[in-house]
């Protein structure tokens, strides 16, 4: 943490560093005045009832969007289409050989897939906007043909306008603009858990005196452990030795040097728990448009079940599932081996080839089993700590400290990455 600070303290005596972070924070206050701003023809108090009935979903939607979406505001839904058209593009890629070889020719085809990604965040954030409008039912004052055009086109426009202003900090700020976005608006929800944990204290749900303040030092005792836990996995990596040949070229010597070849143990990062969230919240949240006030048995099972053990046991399953699902996607062992054995690397031991793409997929899956099970433990940890104190709705939920502590530390490696690349450009200047 002392490092962090100090990373920024020096990036701030550097003038471009300071106007980059300056953009940075004032792109990021522009997002949460946007995050006010009412939609016009909704009833928001209204909505805020739809919103609270919604579950597990609605409750991380309003979490991401720092309470925009509960709010019912020109930013509600977030950039999350944007996250989903980046996500199904990246399936595309894999699925479809023209757009793989488009991202194989460098900077021009990535800026084709971005395009891509941008039309498919317009068409996705007016879908969304639709079933919002429709599942509003009460929530919407005059019910018709302008006001349909209204909500949505607002919606839309919203989420339009905060991919842009994500890529602005991209190019002109510091860090990842979505995720700094993402970062913003969860970390200003902040307070608001601090406040609603001193209510809980003062309420008969946790008692007072020495009970309750035993109940909120676990809770902040949980919170800093799964902060440093969350840390120490992003963190970790297994490394495997790499040594190259030697040759020679001419009268000089090529090679002959030992490296490695890095392998994150949580190589999927988040995206394995919003799959999973979004499968898990599905039914919940269709009955919640649907038929909200429906007493059907089926009805009912669905609305309580996020509470149930079942229901943990079948995130944590999908949550594992998807991590590897992501991981095979991201990490290639066959292509890093045909790359190795190409510039005359080998893993001291094992042949190049087969045996070394066998190799290296038998690590990464030992990995990737690590890794799944941490994702799952960290995301349903505050639904046990749930059913153990009685208390539900925690800030600190697994996946938040995730983008949290994710967002921090790839933002504070692009910082130091700017100083080194500006103090070798000064030295050879």
């Amino acid at each position: 943490m002392g490092g962090m600070f100090e990373t920024l303290r020096n990036a701030w005596k550097i003038p471009d560093l300071r106007k980059r972070i300056l953009f940075t924070i004032a792109m990021l206050i522009v997002y949460r005045i946007g995050s006010h701003i009412p939609v016009p023809g909704l009833n928001p108090d209204e909505f805020r009832r739809l919103i609270e009935g919604g579950g597990t979903l609605f409750g991380f939607l309003d979490i991401v969007t720092g309470g925009a979406f509960k709010l019912a505001t020109i930013f509600a839904m977030s950039i999350t289409p944007y996250i989903n058209s980046s996500i199904i593009m990246q399936l595309l890629t894999v699925a479809i050989p023209k757009l793989e070889q488009l991202q194989k020719e460098g900077e021009e085809g990535r800026k084709i897939i971005q395009q891509y990604v941008r039309y498919g965040t317009v068409v996705l954030g007016f879908l969304q906007a639709t079933g919002l409008y429709f599942g509003m039912r009460n929530a919407i004052l005059n019910r018709g043909v302008l006001s349909f055009i209204t909500v949505t086109l607002t919606f839309t426009a919203g989420t339009a306008f905060l991919m842009w202003l994500g890529e602005q900090i991209t190019e002109y700020g510091i860090g990842n603009g979505i995720s700094l976005i993402i970062f913003a608006g969860i970390v200003s929800r902040g307070p608001q858990g601090a406040a609603t944990l001193y209510n809980l204290y003062v309420s008969k749900q946790l008692g007072t005196g020495v009970v309750g303040i035993i109940s909120i030092l676990l809770i902040l005792l949980v919170f800093v452990a799964v902060i440093a836990a969350v840390i120490w996995v992003q963190q970790a990596e297994r490394r495997i030795p790499i040594q190259y040949a030697k040759r020679v070229v001419g009268r000089k010597m090529y090679g002959g040097q030992s490296t490695h070849l890095p392998i994150k143990v949580n190589l999927a990062g988040v995206i394995p728990i919003i799959f999973a969230m979004s499968i898990m919240a599905f039914p919940s949240t269709i009955i919640s448009f649907v038929a909200p006030t429906s007493t059907h048995p089926i009805v009912l099972w669905f609305k309580n079940a996020q509470s149930g053990i079942g229901y943990a046991i079948v995130y944590a399953l999908l949550i594992i599932f998807f991590t590897f699902f992501y991981s095979v996607i991201q990490f290639n062992p066959v292509e890093i081996a045909n790359n190795m054995k190409k510039n005359g690397g080998f893993i001291p031991g094992l042949r190049p080839g087969k045996p070394t793409s066998d190799y290296i997929a038998k690590v990464l899956n030992r990995i990737t089993w690590f890794g799944g099970f941490f994702l799952a433990a960290v995301t349903i940890f505050p639904n046990i700590l749930g059913m153990i104190t009685g208390i539900s709705g925690l800030w600190f939920g697994g996946t938040a400290v995730l983008i949290l502590v994710g967002v921090a530390l790839e933002t504070v490696k692009q910082i130091e990455s700017q100083m080194i690349m500006r103090h070798y450009k000064g030295f050879l200047e």
